[in-house]
């Protein structure tokens, strides 16, 4: 019986005055009515209520796949944002950027002396590589979010730790001011970051605060004349910290509550110069990969930094760093998605020129199958990349969600392609001349750094089904009050993407061209079991739900694979409906990826309500205790000592 079932019984059978709020959310959160608690609750004294917020309708599409509902609008059909002006300007930087990176750009000298030589950094702020999307009468080029992940996606395809360099500073470094800042702080700031005279580092992380960033220690007290807040603390793993003259430091403050009265610590955000005195660095940090962009320890000691140099606020510092990450992952997914064409021509080119038994291995279904996964899933990330940086260009008012899942997708792709490139190549993958092997080493810190694969995870999750459980209790409330039409309308919602999925007409599919339909029935169905499940652990957990990882990520990557289909379905169709010589093959890889998508979604959602794999999680809890309480493997070994 799904929930609108038991919806519908409920008002068929029973009494109003028995269902009240404290029972029907007792069931709605145990699934045990309580009539006791409902006759209790009749009987109450009216108490003052609590100003209650209203759910608020997000524009999110992957944000309402937890209400088990498409908002088509937000992805269909795949907007294009630049006008003629922004493509003329865009090509007339693209030749530059990619004869600059390959011909005065050596990744390999790079990555062997660990550093950037001089001459290439002023080539990158002779071409305004540092200012891409700051304002033109602020020294900056102006770029879109769109043409910028263009540029940035040449970068990626030569030299990570240049992309690392060049993001690091303006992606998050000097994001702050660009999105929060005063006026006099732009003005201030802007021109000489834009030319790279001053560059930018981001300072959030500590020894003991890595991907909870509210337990910082650093701390920020106001000086007795009020004019400065005193700041001390360190930071690690600070990229361009070694050589940065500009710092968005994050920093605990005292902060007064203006109703209460009460004084709580509270992140701040501030603007801080090296050249205000006490701030300094620790050497360079040798590292796995990236190994050409500077990665240090910063040190502030009793740094007086003005109170004109706080962003935003005072205690706003935690809502600014979140923004800042969330503004600068979508270039993350463009610059992975050059790193990924440049590993698939590796390969492509090994394989249609290696021969081995007579064939050249290309004609071997083992390398068509790398091949063909390796192009899916370029496929994929560049779509939710470019997909994502037409959204923040036209202002849509929500992407956290596909933010998050575009660097989490792109971060985890990339490094699938470029090991299954380094198994085509074989021997030659493995040497260091191929170029793989360094790519490879510099891939691995994108899963965890601006927020690790499986914080992301918990964060594209618990974000989605907040926002589904205050949808749930506004409907709980409708039934209570017998809102006949909001029931009806919400159940014709659910049972409208049903019978599409069954065949019938439903606009979700009618957005599709022909080829694609049975893809798009495919992430339909798959949209709608996943409504459905949200709501059923919603239901079974309660706020709980924050404690079941297992679960929870199962959640998130069913979430991640949907929104992927949708994406692409998206592209694809505008492919076939302009004609473009790529459409077939397009729609190759659409197919290929909603039959496989569509099945993992299936497997994941099931194992999220399955009690057999609930039971398997105890059981890895177990084995991680165990190990934890050893401090190495458990077994004993097969020799007996």
């Amino acid at each position: 019986m799904n929930r609108y079932q038991v919806l519908a019984n409920c008002l068929l059978n029973a009494q109003k005055k028995s269902i009240t709020n404290g029972a029907f959310i007792r069931y709605a959160t145990t699934g045990q009515p309580n009539q006791a608690a409902a006759q209790a609750k009749l009987e109450e004294k009216p108490k003052s209520k609590p100003k209650k917020e209203k759910a608020v309708v997000s524009t999110s599409f992957a944000m309402n796949l937890f209400r088990g509902q498409l908002f088509l609008k937000e992805i269909v059909p795949f907007p294009n944002c630049m006008n003629e002006e922004q493509r003329e300007n865009l090509q007339a930087l693209i030749d530059p950027f990619a004869k600059f990176m390959e011909e005065k750009n050596d990744a390999l000298k790079n990555d062997d002396q660990a550093s950037i030589p001089a001459d290439v950094m002023q080539g990158l702020k002779d071409m305004g590589a540092f200012g891409l999307q700051v304002p033109v009468e602020l020294n900056g080029l102006g770029l879109s979010n769109t043409q910028y992940a263009r540029l940035v996606e040449i970068v990626g395809g030569h030299d990570l730790g240049i992309g690392i360099t060049l993001g690091a500073h303006q992606s998050i470094g000097y994001k702050g001011i660009t999105l929060f800042g005063t006026p006099e702080q732009k003005e201030k700031y802007l021109p000489k970051l834009a030319t790279g005279e001053n560059i930018a580092a981001f300072a959030l992380t500590e020894p003991q605060s890595g991907s909870d960033a509210s337990s910082i220690r650093s701390r920020a007290e106001l000086s007795p004349d009020g004019k400065h807040y005193i700041l001390n603390g360190s930071k690690i793993w600070i990229s361009n910290g070694g050589f940065a003259e500009i710092f968005t430091v994050f920093a605990k403050t005292p902060v007064k509550d203006a109703e209460t009265g009460e004084v709580k610590d509270k992140i701040t955000a501030f603007i801080v110069e090296r050249s205000f005195g006490g701030v300094t660095n620790g050497p360079p940090e040798k590292k796995m990969g990236i190994k050409c962009s500077n990665t240090a320890e910063v040190y502030f000691d009793d740094v007086k930094v003005p109170v004109e140099n706080i962003l935003v606020g005072l205690g706003e510092g935690f809502k600014v760093a979140m923004n800042i990450l969330n503004a600068g992952r979508f270039g993350m997914g463009a610059a992975l998605s050059g790193t990924m064409k440049y590993a698939i021509r590796k390969a492509t080119d090994h394989a249609t020129n290696r021969n081995q038994f007579g064939k050249t291995i290309i004609d071997y279904g083992t390398i068509q199958e790398k091949l063909a996964r390796m192009a899916m899933l370029h496929y994929v990330t560049e779509s939710m990349a470019y997909m994502l940086s037409n959204n923040m260009d036209r202002k849509s008012p929500e992407f956290q969600i596909e933010a998050a899942i575009s660097k989490v997708y792109a971060s985890e792709a990339a490094w699938a392609v470029t090991d299954e490139a380094i198994q085509i190549l074989g021997g030659n993958g493995f040497m260091k001349s191929s170029g793989l092997e360094r790519v490879m080493r510099d891939l691995r810190i994108f899963r965890i750094f601006e927020g690790a694969s499986e914080i992301l995870r918990l964060f594209i999750a618990l974000t989605g089904m907040n926002y589904a459980g205050k949808h749930l209790k506004e409907l709980q409330k409708k039934v209570q009050s017998f809102d006949i039409g909001t029931i009806l309308s919400e159940g014709k919602k659910r049972i409208g993407s049903k019978m599409g999925v069954q065949g019938l007409s439903a606009p979700e599919l009618a957005s599709f061209p022909p080829q694609l339909t049975t893809s798009a029935a495919l992430a339909t169905k798959s949209a709608v079991e996943f409504g459905e499940t949200v709501e059923n652990l919603l239901i079974k957990y309660g706020k709980n739900i924050a404690n079941e990882q297992f679960v929870v990520n199962r959640v998130a990557q069913s979430t991640i694979d949907i929104y992927a289909m949708f994406v692409i379905l998206s592209r694809a169709s505008t492919a076939i409906n302009s004609k473009l010589a790529s459409s077939e093959h397009e729609t190759h890889l659409v197919n290929l990826f909603c039959s496989e998508a569509s099945k993992r979604v299936s497997n994941n959602l099931k194992d999220a309500l399955d009690g057999g794999y609930v039971a398997n999680t105890k059981l890895m809890t177990k084995i991680a205790k165990d190990l934890a309480a050893k401090g190495t493997t458990v077994p004993t070994h097969p020799l007996g000592f």
